[in-house]
């Protein structure tokens, strides 16, 4: 569905993407991963067709993004950073101006916004002004209008930036709904909104691509910091309790899990330990300790 070959971007003397690869199958979910200035929107960018790569090619449904701009927009849809709005007009009034923009015909209009106004939660604000609605709100109109042509493909870009908990948990079981029906790409500074959400993720640091990790690689590890663990500690009850658990480490104050198959709720283990009275300092699910190790290993500070 989506496939970017070689793809490198520069503007004036920053190589803001150097030569980077990767393929996103239809109907998964897929996040971008990197330190802020890494090439994430600008890579974005690229697949919406908002800018042009200086080398390589990004393909959509076998569709050359840079050739047949006009089909592009008619299968993708795209949030960006900042949300596009109008904030003199009404939510009603917006979807229905991006409604046209999108050619979607006279009479299927109400339809279209009256299944996004649902899909999104925006019905208490349907008859407001934009500026007088929440960033909440705000950031589901958003989406709204990136999702209102019924795209093959969705791009989001930071799409639960400054939002509350209790909002990002609802936008990011809206999200997990798209895949019913479209193959998306979000990027996110959140590691944990990765692992819960996506399929598999692309790491890019400094325009350069460091890793393509599935769910099935990264659900397959846990590494816990504790205070005060003894390294002699006799971890064959907890295997016992978790038969999933394929091997235990403690490396210092770290334990380090391994597991025959991908485990993506860790809570069962975490409260387990817990109860032995194991106190726990961090969590790093697998995505996490990947990232980091990438991360820490190119700045110099890691293995």
């Amino acid at each position: 569905m989506i496939q970017v070959e070689n793809v490198s971007k520069r503007f004036a003397d920053v190589q803001a993407v150097k030569d980077i690869s990767f393929k996103v199958e239809k109907g998964k979910i897929w996040g971008f991963l990197g330190p802020n200035g890494a090439g994430k929107t600008t890579t974005m960018r690229i697949l919406t067709g908002y800018l042009p790569p200086n080398e390589g090619r990004a393909m959509i449904n076998g569709i050359d993004v840079s050739t047949d701009l006009k089909s592009i927009k008619k299968i993708v849809g795209y949030l960006p950073e900042v949300v596009p709005v109008y904030s003199d007009l009404t939510v009603k009034e917006f979807l229905r101006f991006v409604a046209e923009l999108y050619s979607i015909e006279r009479k299927r209009i109400r339809f279209a916004i009256d299944r996004v106004v649902e899909k999104t939660n925006l019905q208490d604000v349907y008859g407001r002004l934009i500026k007088n609605i929440s960033r909440g709100y705000r950031q589901r109109l958003g989406i709204a209008q990136a999702i209102i042509h019924e795209p093959e493909v969705l791009i989001l870009d930071e799409p639960t930036i400054g939002l509350d908990p209790a909002q990002i948990i609802e936008i990011r079981e809206m999200i997990r709904s798209f895949k019913d029906s479209a193959t998306v790409i979000l990027s996110s500074h959140i590691l944990a909104e990765i692992t819960q959400v996506c399929d598999g993720a692309v790491i890019i640091k400094e325009g350069r691509l460091m890793a393509t990790p599935t769910r099935d690689e990264w659900g397959k590890n846990l590494e816990i910091v504790t205070t005060g663990m003894a390294s002699d500690t006799d971890w064959s009850d907890l295997k016992q309790a978790f038969p999933v658990i394929s091997e235990v480490r403690a490396e210092g104050q770290v334990l380090k899990l391994e597991f025959s198959e991908t485990l993506n709720d860790f809570n069962k283990i975490i409260k387990y330990l817990i109860e032995k009275d194991i106190r726990i300092k961090e969590i790093k699910a697998g995505l996490e300790a990947l990232y980091m190790k990438i991360i820490l290993a190119e700045e110099g500070r890691g293995s």
